[in-house]
């Protein structure tokens, strides 16, 4: 059978494949249902495989298996009844092994698992989340967590992971704001194209890879009032230039799946869009890959869009489009043959959509190497390689807002400190969403990197509220704590953690509790979208009150999304915005505070003084307006802002040549030095203004960006390319172009802060 001759090329396997398959194994093929219900969990850490899976088996098998691993309150999956990561790994054999023995073809199955920040399975790493990826500014080191977050998902069997998110956030109310890079398209493909390089690595049949899957295409992070999953008003010139730019550059990278979203663009959902899915995505991009629905999609074009009135209707809607695998299964496996009998969708397009999921299949290797290694599992994942690794992202994606009177970095001199706060030492709540649950000591909390810095007996801990209760009682301790120190670190914010169990903290003494009331402290993730952008519950009264005993105060955010309270931004001496820093993320905010990190982390995203200012982007198109009765525009903290603890100067801006063509390159070249007295790092930021051009354009876009590190006293030379790729618009006919013209270059610190000079494109074929 030529199928299984590894020497064929891959198209001739799948032809092969194809003509002997039934259409029950077609349809079985493009169906993938949950995978924790697919076995139970022994005793002693095997697995049995249950009657669902094996009926499954018999009614033409399943392509794929989505979180089979996964491990969360929804899945019912805990630490108790888990599977250890080489349990997990033997437990993704069993299934493979029936697939190939039970089934008439013996096609090995696809198992797809959650990886935004790390594998969403029990002892794997938890790295912090994309929103401070995005914060670092550094590819590089994003290209090598993804490689190592793709060794531990495929150690286990996994072979595609639901990730990299590549939406655009327009309203950070939106819950779904932690898991992207920020504002900015570009920013947003740098990073996009880091993470399918350190994904799929030199071969998606390599050991250590596995399939990216892009999401959510497209619009998704611009939807109605912040509000998850709403229609999104875009025109199609805004979604090219913006929405669409980073999927674009992940796929010219070489993307081998993608994730339509869940809202609609101008009336037409985006699981059922056949000009984004064909015209788009097919025929412009040249993509070749896997389109898979996101959970519950394409039953919601039937009752929710209500696009189609049968579900007859809503596969062949999807189908027709370009969808070739559905999430979760259900529709498909109810209603795709009765279409197929009804000639609502045609033999060939199902055909087609089997075809590519088989390429998949044959890309990654399944059917020569369809097992996982458990020896492998247990030694890489979680390793002190891959928790160095977290702890340098965290660090170097925390941002320093405010150091007045250099506060700090702090001297560990200090006589004592005082940690406060309901993020100061709870575990869940600086992880994010879409993660495991974590056995006691795995997560290094704020209070606990501060300890391993100055020990414990100088550090005076207590939580004074929650994140959203409205329970004072805690407010005597904090200040009695606060009282005794020389200074206090405020750790506030919001949370993102699912329920866990009924863990919590008393208020009064600090201590962990277990209680049958479970206090959820979730404001952020997934479906928790916000009106407002203000801290919940009393903290903004806790650092009132701390303030008042006029000690140095010292804030550090954990949380989702931005947090608008003028007056912190007024009264803190120093703020620091961690995000959700992941499992070293205490250790990571330790060394910043005490000078071990110097911080270089700069803003995602423009900060509003209030909700009242969004949609509030640095790239907004010129006539946005003016201002506001009671406000103006100005954000509290511009687009890629940050402090260090030294001072960075910028000089001898030049472009060489300063005309060029439309397809020539030009180079801007600046120096930057390090006039401090401590060594860092700084992003040095490339702006580019189209000063005139037929259609709208923004005041300033980011084009490039480089993170440079510099001793004290030392100078650099930082050059960009400016060529096509960053001056190009969509024209009034959606097509790509660079216009002749005056463009203004600016470079800089962040986007309010920039030297500039000017660049002209003369008009093709003009000398």
């Amino acid at each position: 059978m030529d199928y299984k001759n590894a020497s064929l090329p891959v198209d001739k396997r799948v032809a092969d494949l194809l003509s002997r398959m039934t259409i029950e194994e077609k349809i079985g093929q493009l169906i993938q249902p949950f995978g924790w219900k697919s076995y139970l969990r022994r005793e002693d850490g095997t697995v049995d495989i249950t009657e669902e899976f094996m009926s499954m088996m018999e009614a033409g098998g399943i392509g794929s298996l989505y979180g089979t691993l996964r491990a969360d309150p929804w899945t019912g999956v805990t630490l108790e009844n888990g599977l250890s990561p080489a349990e997990g790994a033997e437990a993704l054999n069993v299934l493979q092994r029936y697939a190939l023995e039970h089934t008439r073809l013996g096609i090995p199955i696809l198992f797809g698992e959650e990886c935004s920040h790390g594998h969403m399975a029990v002892g794997a790493t938890v790295f912090p989340v994309p929103l401070v990826v995005g914060s670092a500014w550094n590819p590089e080191l994003y290209e090598e967590m993804c490689r190592a977050v793709a060794v531990e998902t495929r150690s286990q069997g996994g072979a595609v992971t639901y990730s990299p998110v590549l939406d655009v956030v327009r309203d950070p109310r939106w819950g779904r704001t932690e898991e992207t890079y920020g504002e900015d398209p570009y920013l947003a493909g740098v990073l996009a194209v880091a993470a399918v390089k350190g994904l799929q690595g030199q071969s998606l049949d390599s050991a250590d890879s596995i399939a990216a899957t892009l999401k959510h295409f497209t619009g998704y992070g611009s939807p109605e009032g912040g509000r998850n999953g709403a229609p999104a008003h875009l025109g199609l010139r805004e979604l090219h230039e913006t929405d669409l730019y980073p999927f674009r550059k992940a796929v010219e990278a070489g993307a081998s799946s993608i994730m339509p979203a869940y809202n609609e663009i101008d009336g037409v959902p985006c699981t059922s869009n056949r000009y984004l899915l064909e015209e788009v995505l097919r025929q412009e991009w040249g993509f070749d890959g896997l389109v898979i629905t996101d959970c519950g999609a394409i039953e919601m074009l039937q009752s929710g869009h209500n696009t189609a009135a049968t579900g007859e209707e809503a596969v062949a809607a999807a189908v027709k489009a370009g969808v070739d695998m559905e999430m979760s299964g259900g529709m498909f496996r109810g209603h795709l043959a009765p279409a197929l009998e009804q000639n609502a969708v045609a033999a060939a397009e199902l055909d087609l959509a089997v075809s590519r999921v088989l390429t998949l299949k044959f890309r990654l290797g399944l059917f020569e190497r369809p097992f996982a290694d458990p020896a492998r599992a247990k030694e890489v994942i979680g390793s002190k390689a891959h928790k160095q690794l977290a702890r340098r992202i965290a660090e170097e994606g925390i941002i320093l807002l405010k150091n007045n009177s250099r506060t700090l970095p702090l001297s560990k001199d200090i006589g004592s400190l005082a940690v406060i706060g309901p993020n100061a030492h709870s575990p869940y709540n600086q992880l994010g969403d879409y993660t495991s649950p974590q056995p006691e000591g795995q997560i290094v909390t704020v209070l606990e990197g501060i300890r391993n810095q100055l020990g414990y007996e100088r550090v005076h801990y207590a939580p004074g509220c929650r994140i959203k209760d409205g329970s004072r009682e805690g407010f005597p301790r904090a200040l009695e704590a606060a009282a005794q120190a020389d200074a206090t670190v405020l750790v506030i914010g919001g949370s993102s953690a699912r329920d866990f169990g009924g863990g919590t903290i008393d208020l009064r003494t600090g201590a962990s509790l277990v209680t049958d009331h479970v206090w959820s402290d979730m404001d952020c993730g997934e479906g928790i979208d916000r009106s407002t952008l203000h801290l919940l519950g009393v903290q903004l009264e806790l650092a009132r009150e701390l303030r008042k005993l006029d000690k140095p105060l010292i804030v550090v955010y954990i949380n989702g999304r931005p947090v608008t309270e003028p007056w912190i931004d007024e009264q803190a001496d120093a703020i620091l915005e961690a995000w959700y820093p992941g499992q070293e993320g205490g250790n990571a905010i330790a060394d910043i505070l005490f000078g071990e990190v110097n911080p270089s982390g700069r803003l995602p995203l423009t900060l509003p003084k209030h909700v009242g200012q969004l949609p509030l982007n640095y790239n907004s198109r010129r006539t946005r307006g003016k201002r506001y009765l009671e406000s103006d525009l100005s954000p509290q903290y511009p687009f890629g802002f940050g402090l260090s603890y030294t001072e960075f100067q910028y000089s001898g801006l030049r472009i060489e040549p300063g005309v060029i063509g439309p397809d020539e390159e030009a180079l801007v070249h600046v120096d930057v030095s390090n006039a401090g007295s401590l060594a860092g790092a700084e992003v040095v930021q490339l702006y580019v203004s189209d000063l005139a051009a037929s259609v709208t354009r923004p005041e300033l876009a980011l084009k490039g960006f480089s993170k440079i590190r510099l001793q004290p006293g030392e100078r650099r030379t930082v050059t960009f390319p400016l060529n096509r790729e960053h001056l190009e618009l969509v024209g009034m006919d959606l097509r790509r172009i660079v216009e002749p013209g005056e463009f203004m270059v600016r470079v800089g610190s962040h986007s309010a802060s920039t030297v500039s000079c000017s660049l002209t494109v003369r008009e093709s074929g003009v000398q």
